[in-house]
């Protein structure tokens, strides 16, 4: 995996500057749910999920959000997604289930990195500070065409739990 200049978590930088230097140094692009990301990894290996569709074995991203952004609720259909906390102030992920209940925070930051959301669970992310920087793994691998937007829905159809704030 290729890595980033050094400058970029230099402590003599702005946290705006810190992020548009990770932006640029990782080539991340904006992500329909907020943020910003980049595909790192795709498995040539392919699988056989349940329900019959073929995906590669796994996905890995860079996912980013700063102080002014938030991964919206969404739900990864037929896969699990796991979080992981890489760098940046912690990160506040919501996970709630598919059908809703009381949405359940999940603070990840370096003394608890990880937190897996698992297949058709809504969850919704944003950063304790000004920024976090994340990876997330989801096997079987990541296609939009497993991916739901909760505000692509009527509201009527939001699952009780689902902080309006995380639209």
């Amino acid at each position: 995996m290729d890595t980033p200049d050094s400058q970029t978590q230099s402590s003599d930088h702005s946290p705006r500057e810190v992020v548009d230097q990770l932006i640029n140094a990782w080539n991340l692009l904006p992500h329909p749910e907020g943020g910003w990301y980049r595909e790192m990894h795709r498995s040539p290996d392919q699988v056989t999920r349940s329900d019959g569709a073929q995906r590669s074995s796994i996905t890995a991203i860079l996912f980013l959000l700063d102080a002014g952004s938030k991964s919206c609720w969404h739900a990864v259909h037929g896969a699990d997604e796991i979080w992981i906390h890489l760098q940046g102030s912690p990160l506040s992920l919501w996970t709630l289930e598919p059908e809703g209940s009381k949405a359940v925070q999940h603070v990840l930051s370096l003394h608890h990195p990880l937190h897996v959301a698992p297949a058709g669970h809504w969850q919704a992310a944003r950063t304790e500070g000004q920024y976090s920087l994340v990876s997330c793994c989801v096997g079987p691998g990541f296609q939009f065409e497993d991916f739901e937007m909760l505000k692509s829905r009527p509201p009527q159809q939001h699952p009780p739990g689902a902080l309006p704030d995380l639209l």
